[in-house]
C-alpha cells in the first residue's frame, strides 16, 4: 500500500507552527508496512485544496488528511472533499448530538457555527473525537481510503490510535502477505553528531535490503534501520541483525531503542537499581529537574533540585565554601563538585549531579569563555567532574549542558565511562 500524508492550514504555509502531525502520521503507517510516499502541505484554499485531494486519490491508496475540520469559515475540508468527488453534504444527526453533548459537559452553550462539524460528505464513516468537537470520517473514491482527522496533535494522536489504524490493519496489502514486508526500529544517540555517526556506520546498511536514515533533534540523534524482506520473520532477522552492528559499533553512545527518552530512560534506572538522586543547577536554570519530572513517577528516584544561581545561593543552599568562590570563581571545577556534593547531601540522595556555566551571550573571558560549563557528579564511592565548551546560544548551551548530565547519571548506574558529547566537544583553556 502507498500512502499520502496531506496537512491543510495556511498557518502550516505561513510557518506559524512547525507541522509535526507528517512525521507523527508516517511513523505510524510503517508501523503496519504502510510506507508514505508523499507528504503534501496546502492553503485553506478551495482550489489548492481540491488539487492536492485529486492527486492524492490519483497516486496513494490511502490518504491521511489532517486539518480543516472545525467551525471557522476557513476550517473547508469536509466541503471541498465531498464537492471534489462529486459527493452532497449530509447531517449525521448522531454526530451533531456528541457535539451537544460535549458543550454540556463542559458547561458551555454551543456556537451556532458549530453544527457545520457535523455535515459530511454522503457516504462518510464518521470517526468519533473523544476529547474534541470535530469528528473525523472516512471517505472510499476511486480505490483510495481517505481518513480525515483533526489539526490538534492530541485529538489527531488518539483518533489516529484507535479509529484508523485499526480500520487499515484489516486492509488487504497492510501488515499482511502480498508483498514485501517492512519492519523498523528506532536507536536513540546522544554525545555524536550526524555526520560522525554517518561516518562511524558508513558500511552499515549500505546497500541491499536495509537501510538506515537520520534524524537530528537536538541533542539527540536518531537511527531509523529499516529492513524489507519476504516475511515478517525474515524482516525481523535482518533489522535485528543490524541493530547488533550498530550498538556494538557505537556503544554506550546509543542510549535507548523505541519511544523512550533520555530523562525517562534515567528515571526507570533509578527506580530498577533502587537509588536516588538530586540535582544543583546554576546555569540551567532549572531545566534539569525538568526534564526529570516531565516523566510520570519521577518521585521514585529523584529527590528534587536547588537553582543556585547567585554565589550567595550556592554558600547557602548547596554549602559551597566561599573561599572556594572567591579563589576558583563559580564556574569552575571545584565549585562544580562542591555543589554536587551539597545537594546530595542536603537531599539525601544518593547520586548528586551539578552544572554550572557561561551559558551567554555575555559574561565570557579569554580565560572562562562563553560556552564554558563544569559538570560534577557526587556518589557514594567519589565523584568526578570535567569541563566542556559548548558554542552555541543560550538556549541550545542549556539543553546540552542539562541533556550531558543526565547523560552522566545513566553512564554511571549503567557502569560506564563518563564522558561528554563528542560533537562540540573543545577543551577550556
Amino acid at each position: 500500500m502507498k500512502a499520502e500524508i496531506l496537512t491543510i492550514g495556511d498557518e502550516l504555509l505561513r510557518g506559524e507552527i512547525v507541522d509535526s502531525n507528517k512525521a507523527f502520521l508516517s511513523e505510524r503507517l510503517l508501523g503496519l508496512d504502510i510506507e508514505t510516499h508523499y507528504q503534501t502541505s496546502v492553503r485553506d484554499d478551495p482550489a489548492d485544496m481540491t488539487d492536492a485531494f485529486l492527486r492524492a486519490a490519483g497516486r496513494a491508496d490511502v490518504v491521511l488528511v489532517s486539518g480543516g475540520l472545525g467551525p471557522t469559515r476557513d476550517d473547508l475540508t469536509a466541503e471541498v472533499l465531498a464537492r471534489s468527488f462529486g459527493r452532497e453534504l449530509v447531517l449525521d444527526e448522531a454526530a451533531l448530538a456528541t457535539i451537544q453533548a460535549f458543550f454540556r459537559s463542559v458547561g458551555r452553550e454551543m456556537a451556532p457555527n458549530n453544527a457545520k462539524q457535523a455535515l459530511f460528505p454522503q457516504g462518510a464513516l464518521v470517526l468519533p473525537n473523544p476529547i474534541g468537537t470535530a469528528p473525523g470520517f472516512r471517505l472510499d473514491v476511486e480505490g483510495s481510503s481517505f481518513f480525515c482527522l483533526p489539526g490538534v496533535p492530541r485529538e489527531m494522536m488518539r483518533m489516529l490510535d484507535e479509529q484508523v489504524l485499526p480500520r487499515l490493519a484489516r486492509q488487504p496489502g497492510a501488515a499482511g502477505p502480498g508483498g514485501p514486508v517492512l519492519r523498523a526500529a528506532l536507536l536513540r544517540t546522544f554525545g555524536i553528531g550526524e555526520s560522525n555517526l554517518d561516518a562511524e556506520l558508513k558500511d552499515v546498511a549500505a546497500s541491499g535490503d536495509v537501510t538506515l536514515g537520520f534524524r537530528t533533534s537536538f541533542p539527540e540523534n536518531v537511527l531509523r534501520p529499516v529492513a524489507r524482506a519476504a516475511t515478517a520473520e525474515e524482516a525481523r532477522a535482518k533489522l535485528a541483525q543490524v541493530c547488533q552492528v550498530i550498538r556494538e559499533r557505537l556503544g554506550p553512545l546509543v542510549y535507548g531503542e523505541g519511544e523512550e527518552s533520555l530523562p525517562a530512560l534515567v528515571v526507570r534506572l533509578l527506580r530498577e537499581r533502587g537509588r536516588s538522586l538530586a540535582v544543583a543547577e546554576s546555569c540551567t536554570g532549572g531545566l534539569l529537574a525538568q526534564l526529570i519530572t516531565d516523566v510520570p513517577g519521577a518521585s521514585e528516584g529523584f529527590r528534587g533540585g536547588i537553582v543556585a544561581y547567585a554565589n550567595e545561593a550556592k554558600r547557602e543552599l548547596l554549602d559551597v565554601p566561599g573561599e572556594l568562590l572567591e579563589r576558583h570563581g563559580a564556574v569552575s571545577e571545584e565549585v562544580a563538585r562542591a555543589m554536587a556534593e551539597g545537594v546530595r547531601r542536603r537531599l539525601g540522595a544518593d547520586l548528586g549531579v551539578a552544572a554550572t556555566g557561561i551559558s551567554g551571550p555575555g559574561g565570557g573571558s579569554a580565560e572562562k569563555p562563553v560556552g564554558l560549563v563544569h559538570l560534577a557528579l557526587s556518589g557514594p564511592e567519589g565523584g568526578h567532574a570535567d569541563h566542556f565548551v559548548f558554542p552555541l546560544d543560550r538556549m541550545r548551551h542549556r539543553q546540552l549542558t542539562a541533556w550531558t548530565a543526565l547523560d552522566w547519571v545513566r553512564r554511571a548506574l549503567l557502569g560506564f565511562e563518563l564522558v561528554g558529547p563528542t560533537l562540540l566537544r573543545r577543551r577550556g583553556r
